[in-house]
């Protein structure tokens, strides 16, 4: 078989994520499919009849099963434990040189099935996409990455290194077996820097969001091209970011598709009246003791005042949040954020 960065990026190389055990897996996401199943049809039934009376439904029904730090339902107690945080391997200590020294925990594992048969997220194809931009770029992918922060003016975005003395630094918590609020455990994210080693700020996030959202709409500004600085990235790039990719899962939207790195929601509105569906990407984070959202609703931007030069990039919201709280579910909280600054726009 073939694995591609491609496949890499979108979670359908096969690499096993932190449970080594297939069955276990495929038992899960049978659970999960079940359980959204059996919620769809009320889910259906409720846009029918909200959709008759002209009212946008904007809660999408969770699965049970839901990726990397996000709660199985909104009603977990404290204290519920998300099985992916009883693996073993989310708690390394070991303090790996570099990211290809790091692939060694599962480069003799057996993939869970062909390359771009299935759709598996997995931190670990992001540790090997790592290890890719190190030998290609000839440098250490933790400097790669620190350059590539400070041209986007991150300065707050860092690694999540325990030994560094990093200032204001967050303590971050988790629920413990009986409920009650600890300390999160000590971790070393040396195995994945690419997959949740580093540390941020809502405001660098925000500047990500923005460059990103600039660099997508800057090709549609064409008569204005000669007023306007170049994105970070080119037009196309992005959109080919933001297109979703066939056999793929969003497990904290059902409504979304996972692209390159980001998950992503096209625009749809089957009936008028009924529930309408905005174009927008986000991706959430999970880490030990912490959790984390940044979602990006583009504008639907009109010709004539991109024409007359009444707009210019970025234009859109933009939600960060991040929370020192392990399995905290964000995505429905930015969501329903974006889509009251969207609304407030309009009635201006």
């Amino acid at each position: 078989v073939a694995v591609t960065t491609r496949l890499l990026v979108s979670h359908l190389s096969g690499i096993r994520h932190y449970e080594k055990d297939i069955a276990k897996v495929k038992e899960e996401k049978e659970k999960a499919n079940r359980a959204f199943k059996l919620t769809k049809p009320y889910q259906d039934k409720e846009q029918k009849e909200e959709g008759g009376k002209g009212i946008e439904k904007t809660d999408a029904v969770k699965p049970r099963k839901e990726h990397e730090g996000e709660v199985k339902s909104r009603n977990s107690k404290p204290g519920k434990r998300d099985k992916e945080f009883e693996q073993e391997e989310y708690y390394l200590k070991e303090k790996f040189g570099s990211v290809i020294e790091s692939l060694k925990i599962f480069k003799n594992d057996p993939l869970f099935f062909k390359p771009g048969s299935q759709f598996l997220y997995s931190t670990y194809g992001f540790t090997l996409l790592s290890a890719v931009v190190e030998r290609a770029s000839g440098q250490k992918f933790t400097d790669y990455m620190l350059k590539m922060f400070r041209d986007l003016d991150m300065l707050s975005t860092v690694l999540d290194d325990n030994e560094a003395m990093i200032y204001n630094r967050a303590r971050c918590y988790v629920y413990n077996k009986k409920g009650r609020l600890v300390n999160a455990p000590y971790v070393d994210n040396s195995y994945k820097w690419a997959g949740g080693g580093f540390l941020s700020s809502v405001g660098d996030l925000l500047k990500f969001g923005n460059a990103l959202l600039y660099s997508y709409q800057a090709g549609q500004f064409k008569n204005t091209n000669d007023k306007l600085l170049p994105g970070y990235l080119k037009p196309d790039t992005v959109a080919m970011m933001w297109t979703p990719v066939p056999k793929t899962e969003v497990s904290w939207d059902r409504d979304g598709k996972y692209a390159m790195a980001w998950a992503v929601v096209e625009k749809k509105q089957q009936c008028g009246c009924c529930r309408q569906q905005r174009h927008y990407a986000s991706h959430t984070g999970g880490a030990v003791g912490a959790s984390s959202v940044l979602l990006i609703l583009p504008e639907e931007l009109d010709p004539e005042a991109i024409d007359a030069g009444l707009v210019a990039p970025p234009r859109g919201v933009i939600v960060s949040i991040i929370c020192n709280m392990q399995s905290v579910s964000l995505n429905s909280t930015a969501l329903k954020i974006a889509r009251e600054f969207d609304k407030e726009k309009w009635s201006q």
